[in-house]
């Protein structure tokens, strides 16, 4: 299944909605590099639609997501009465297309909070219900002004998005390696600071060690051994511009047990002491 791939931040800002019937013959505009992303969720009928090489049919309960560098055009006019809405948006960041397979996720930063947002370019999600609700709200806002209307459109633009990314089902074993990993990432982060090793970590999480040791390396890369490590030292890189802990204290905190150890694995991951570190970034 083809995904477009948003890497936050920034987060997607709405534009506007509209909500279009197309009588039978009726057909969709061409239009090439339209500069913003064209969302297109049909209620009744079908719409008949390219975009570059490739070509869909979305009929009810159905999404298409039209990206702002390409050439749009209809492969064929509406057979039958056509009720869809569209949303409007714009991405400053960086986005891409992707398939499950190519899919891999970054390690971060301890400072930063960077997300991979995945969305299905044509899907048929499976609370199409809740989002013709939510696409009816958003409509009703176009006829209002003011701070509160802004910031619900945005909201329920926000709500929208997580609705078709949880909605994805996608390939099942990939979801599957996909939920391990996030799994696995979530609780070294959170137990970061204890004795860990791939035998405790399989046992916490109930799999084989060796099943979680392919999760981790198809989607992050990297051996939960290895997200360990980086966690642990870029934790301890805050702490030293955080704090005045000696080095010593900040290397017991993130989990190491000999210094001179953790200060060649520090000088290894950044290039410097964690003293050199420090006074670089002192104020």
């Amino acid at each position: 299944m083809s995904k477009i791939l948003f890497e936050l931040p920034p987060l997607p800002y709405y534009i506007t909605i509209g909500r279009n019937k197309y009588a039978k013959g009726e057909q969709h505009p061409n239009r090439r590099n339209l500069g913003i992303f064209d969302w297109l969720f049909v209620v009744q009928g079908m719409l008949h639609i390219g975009e570059d090489e490739s070509q869909w049919e979305v009929g009810p309960g159905q999404s298409l997501l039209l990206l702002p560098d390409r050439y749009h055009y209809t492969t064929a006019p509406c057979e039958e009465e056509t009720v869809f809405y569209w949303i409007h948006f714009v991405y400053e960041g960086k986005f891409s297309s992707y398939s499950d397979a190519d899919y891999s996720m970054m390690i971060r930063h301890a400072w930063a909070n960077p997300y991979k947002l995945r969305v299905p370019q044509y899907t048929a999600p499976l609370q199409f219900a809740r989002i013709e609700r939510l696409l009816e709200q958003m409509l009703a806002y176009t006829e209002t002004t003011g701070s509160t209307a802004y910031w619900r459109e945005q909201q329920h633009f926000m709500d929208l998005i997580h609705l078709l990314e949880e909605n994805d089902t996608g390939d099942s074993t990939t979801n599957a390696v996909m939920r391990l990993a996030e799994r696995t990432e979530a609780y070294l982060r959170l137990h970061y600071q204890k004795e860990l090793s791939n035998e405790s970590l399989a046992e916490e999480l109930h799999f084989h060690p060796n099943y979680v040791v392919r999760c981790m390396k198809e989607i992050y890369q990297c051996t939960p051994m290895e997200y360990l490590m980086r966690y642990r030292l870029e934790q301890a890189k805050l702490l030293l511009i955080k704090t005045e802990w000696s080095v010593a204290h900040v290397a017991e905190y993130v989990g190491f047990n000999y210094v001179p150890y953790f200060s060649n694995c520090f000088k290894r991951h950044t290039g410097m002491s964690p003293l050199a570190w420090r006074k670089l970034h002192a104020k």
